[in-house]
């Protein structure tokens, strides 16, 4: 019997349709504002018209001022805007997504959390309708909320993502770009940037471990095409060019394998 593919792999990517946009089914949180909710289902009607973003990526001075500049975070008070303002409701409860139409932010770098919720909010950002929902979501944050609400989700532990049966074949070629990176492509190695199990880098460079799937294949693909241009210099548009289908399905799972395993789930 033929295996259906697994939903988020590039070479059978899905989008959220209907009840699994994360609208319909998304329960109700008592802090939530009327603006939020009435922006969140304006947003919603922008799924289906995917918005090339027209809004350069920040240059290096810029993005080393904007770090610089970046308040320090109350992971308290994160933890309370991560309730009220419905981020729980696409992002789960402890910041590892429910399915992987939404992308796991538990344990992600507070500088690259900080600086995504920047590009939304300032329109760097506007690749897909997901990132037209964000832009709305956003608008009402400060940067004190958005250092708040980065720092509370990097204090919480990545968690390991379901992944698709692979072979062992698919591990070794994931596992040689990671580490050594293919000079006959010009390809530097994934861990020189994101660390070798995927735990991030320096200058808002994003971890990897424990994300979905379909959150990892839809940001390469999105680079890939060049919807989305909010990498600094170019670099991950570049690299997700010079990657097969294939490949990028590889790095998926690779790096949805790392991170703490869940009590029960299956290895």
């Amino acid at each position: 019997m033929k295996s259906k593919p697994f939903p988020g792999l590039s070479t059978a990517p899905s989008f959220p349709r209907g009840r699994e946009s994360g609208l319909l089914w998304a329960p109700a949180h008592a802090g939530a504002t009327v603006l939020l909710v009435a922006g969140l289902l304006f947003a919603q009607s922008a799924f289906a018209m995917p918005t090339a973003s027209r809004t350069t990526s920040l240059g290096p001075a810029e993005l080393r001022a904007t770090l610089a500049s970046m308040p320090k975070g109350d992971a308290a008070r994160g933890a309370i805007l991560h309730r009220s303002h419905m981020c729980a409701s696409c992002h789960g409860d402890d910041g590892v997504a429910p399915t992987g139409n939404w992308a796991s932010l538990a344990g992600q770098k507070a500088a690259y959390t900080y600086k995504s919720l920047l590009d939304y909010q300032t329109g760097r950002r506007l690749e897909h309708g997901r990132a037209n929902l964000m832009r709305v979501a956003v608008q009402v944050l400060s940067r004190q909320d958005m250092a708040d609400l980065a720092t509370y989700l990097a204090d919480l532990p990545a968690v390991a993502a379901p992944v698709p049966e692979s072979s062992p074949q698919t591990a070794k070629a994931a596992e040689l770009l990671v580490r050594r990176g293919d000079p006959t492509r010009l390809m530097t190695p994934c861990a020189s940037c994101h660390g070798a199990r995927g735990q991030g880098g320096v200058n808002a460079t994003p971890a990897l471990a424990g994300q979905t799937v379909g959150a990892f294949t839809r940001a390469m693909l999105d680079y890939r095409e060049g919807r989305r241009v909010s990498d600094a210099h170019e670099g991950m548009r570049q690299f997700s060019r010079r990657l097969s289908l294939e490949e990028i399905d590889a790095l998926a799972i690779h790096y949805a394998r790392l991170g703490k395993r869940r009590e029960g789930a299956q290895p």
